[in-house]
This record gives structure tokens, sequence and C-alpha cells, in this order.
């Protein structure tokens, strides 16, 4: 008990502020929290109060926040020895989607089991012969009534082995224009017609699956967006999923507790998983701090004296700050009613940046050891009692999933043709007209 209240103390301490929002933030989490109650009644706590997506409108289970602010107040949560808010992409992707395009049923619905970690959601959009060239998929889904009735496979589906609910693009009309012939659907995952396997990555986990879908079957109410506008739904989720994943966005999509019915993770005790991790394979919250983790390698190992090493550093903490900073100019230009054209889009490119830096300087301090991996739980064990650094084996999976992160949420030569294209005014790559039906065009497989 004294520690939670020393924890209590210093945190009304740390978010006593000038910001009324976040004085309303610590007076809840002193009332509120419980390290007793279970996930799922914190969550229900956190969400319904508007804390758990503060960016969001506040009709909308949010409080309206900027981005920046929202980042604060995630931050307020974790110095007070609070669970955060839900990961996942439901808060991430979902949700921000269906607060601009979904109907009022399905904001009222939907929202609400994201906030509170009821769901969790995942993004059924690249596929096998669709990947970079996302417009040109081939599931189908054709109207039953009052269902939809889908067939189809995707691939490179996160967390679709915990999902309760998946973003589903798919094509509804085939005669019309490969961008016009796209509905956007949220459909239910626990369901015969869909099959999730797992696909190992290099790091030996497997964040990643294949979904085929035979004969699945959505509610027609469950479309998000206009009939065959699926198109436009999808650039908001994308360019959600850019702002979340660039370099500087301060926002990622993990979080200590999995949302959702799957993981099991609800009805747990809310306090063991603060001050955790969950495992996994790295992602930009994990690859962000990276530069904590070289430098404290480096220290541990005597490599600080190394002139090329702390050059290497200097480069990797000057791209951080510049991505840092980046995001503070963004907010700035919001605050004024302006906005950086493209700037998700480069901060992406930036976070691809800090990535092959973070690679290639982890691996350089380890030396020999940074050919050692785990690649299963007993091999951990192996490479723990090895005389190896502390932080080797987060390091080294970080370095297997670096490769990752540039290609998914739209490779960096998709990023560079977008900024060329849609900033720069440049003119587009030749290809067949954009009113051509989807069915004349060239299929890649």
């Amino acid at each position: 008990m004294t520690d939670t209240a020393d924890r209590t103390a210093s945190s009304t301490s740390s978010t006593s502020s000038t910001d009324g929002y976040l004085d309303e933030l610590g007076a809840f989490l002193t009332s509120e929290w419980d390290p007793d109650l279970t996930v799922a009644a914190w969550w229900e706590k956190l969400g319904t109060a508007g804390w758990s997506a503060p960016a969001w409108p506040e009709e909308h289970y949010g409080r309206g926040l900027s981005p920046a602010d929202a980042g604060r107040v995630a931050r307020a949560i974790a110095e007070h020895g609070a669970l955060g808010a839900p990961g996942g992409l439901g808060l991430l992707l979902a949700g921000p989607t269906i607060v601009a395009h979904g109907s009022d049923e399905q904001k009222k619905v939907w929202l609400r089991d994201i906030v509170t970690g009821q769901q969790g959601w995942c993004q059924l959009f690249s596929e096998p012969g669709a990947g970079s060239d996302l417009a040109g998929l081939n599931s189908r889904a054709v109207r039953d009534g009052e269902e939809w009735i889908v067939n189809g496979q995707k691939v490179w589906t996160s967390a679709g082995h915990i999902s309760d609910m998946g973003m589903l693009i798919a094509r509804t009309d085939p005669d019309a224009p490969k961008h016009r012939g796209i509905t956007y659907f949220g459909i239910d995952m626990h369901q015969p017609g869909i099959e999730v396997r797992p696909l190992k990555e290099m790091t030996g986990r497997a964040l990643f699956n294949e979904v085929f879908l035979t004969d699945a079957r959505t509610p027609a109410d469950s479309v998000i967006g206009d009939y065959g506008q699926g198109w436009i739904v999808a650039n908001t989720t994308l360019a959600f999923e850019r702002a979340g994943l660039g370099a500087g966005s301060g926002h990622a999509a993990a979080s200590a507790a999995t949302p959702g019915t799957i993981s099991g993770d609800l009805d747990r005790r809310a306090a063991d998983f603060v001050g955790t991790r969950r495992a996994g394979g790295g992602g930009p919250s994990a690859l962000a701090g990276a530069y904590a983790l070289i430098l404290e390698t480096a220290r541990a190992t005597g490599q600080l004296d190394d002139p090329i090493l702390r050059q290497d550093l200097m480069r990797l903490y000057t791209a951080n700050e510049l991505a840092r900073v980046g995001g503070q100019r963004l907010k700035a230009e919001k605050a004024a009613g302006r906005d950086i054209a493209g700037f998700g889009n480069l901060a992406k490119l930036s976070m691809s940046t800090i990535l092959r830096l973070s690679r290639e300087l982890g691996l350089a301090t380890l030396g020999a050891a940074g050919m050692l991996h785990a690649y299963a739980n007993d091999d951990r064990k192996v490479i723990e009692a090895l005389p190896t650094p502390d932080l080797g084996p987060t390091i080294t999976e970080l370095a297997l999933f670096s490769p990752g992160p540039p290609i998914y949420g739209g490779t960096d030569q998709i990023q560079r043709n977008i900024i060329g294209e849609r900033v720069l005014g440049l003119p587009k790559e030749p290809g067949p007209a954009k009113d051509t039906p989807y069915a004349e065009l060239p299929k890649n497989g």
C-alpha cells in the first residue's frame, strides 16, 4: 500500500499543470485507479471517461485533445503507475476510421468496445496479388439479401489470430474502375468461414497472418462509408496508419495487455501488466527506444570511448530528435489551422532511416554476440546463460524485425511516389486510364 501511495503522490505532482485536462486526469487516476481491478474493469473506467482515446471527439468517448496532448495523457497514466489504454489496431486505425466515416449506430456500438478493450481489431487489406497496388485486390463481396458474402484471401494481417473484428475491403463491383468498385466493411472474425494461419517471421515470432475467407458473411449495415467508396475510407485508415507508425508520432499499436476476447487478458489483474512490455517482435514503439538500448549496451561493454561508435550514436540521436521536432512543428501548424502536406509519408520515411541506423549500430555494438538470436523460449534460456550483453536478445530481435516497418503500412517506395505525385505535383507513372473497368485490367495474379 505504501508503494501505491508513493506513486499516487508522485503522479499527482507530475500531472499538476496549468493544462486543465492534466489536472482532471490526475484527479481521475487518484480516485479510480485500483491495482486489483481486472483489465476489463479498468479499461471500462478509462475508456468511458475519455482517457483511452483523448484525441477523439468528446461525443465519441474522447476529449478532443491534439495528438501531442494525447501523448502527454498516455505518459501521465504511465507515470502514475496505472495500466495504459488498450492498444492494437482498434484504437490506432479502426476507431478513427469509424469516427470519420461510420454511421451513428456503428459509432455507438463499435467505438465503446474499442476504447474499453472489449474487441480487438485487425486490418484485412493486403492480398498476395495486391500489396503495393492495394486497389488491385481480388477479394469479392456479393450482396445476399441483408448480408454480404465474402470470398478471398488476405495476407500480412497483424494480430489476425487474436482479433474479434476485421477492417475488410473487398471488390463489390468488378465492372467499375478499380478504385471505385471497392467497399469497406467491418466483419466478425468469429465465424466458420474465416481461417487464420500464422506466418512465422525471421524473429521466431508470428505477429502476421494470412486469412482465408470462404463464404464468410457480414451484415449489410456493416458497410463503413458508402457502397463502392471503400477506397476513400481505406485511405483514411492508411493515413492514420502512417501517422501512427511514423517517426515522432508518439503513438504505437502495442500495449502491455492485449484487447479483445481471445487473448484472455481482460479477466487478469490490471496491475500485473504495469511496467511490463508485451512480448513481441518489436514494433515502432520498441524501435523508437533503440537509441537508449544501444547506449546502455555500449556503456556496459565499455565502448563509449570509441569515436566511430560515438559518432554513429549521435547520428541516431539526431535522427530521433529531428523526428520529435517535426512532430512539434506539425502540432504548431495544425493549431494555426494549417497542415504540412505529406507529413505522414515523410515521417514514415524518417522512421525507416532510424530503423536502419538502429539495426546497423545495435549489431555493431553487440559484436559477435549479434549473431546469436533466440527463436524460441528454450533458445532464450540458453542465450541468457552466456556471458553476452544483457540487452543482446532485445537488440537482435529489433534488428531482425527492422526490415518489416519500411514495407508494411505502404513501402518506402510508395511513400516517395505519394510525395512526388500528390505533394510535389510530379507526373504519374504511365498506366491504364483511371476510368478503365477493373475487369479489363491486367492482373498481378
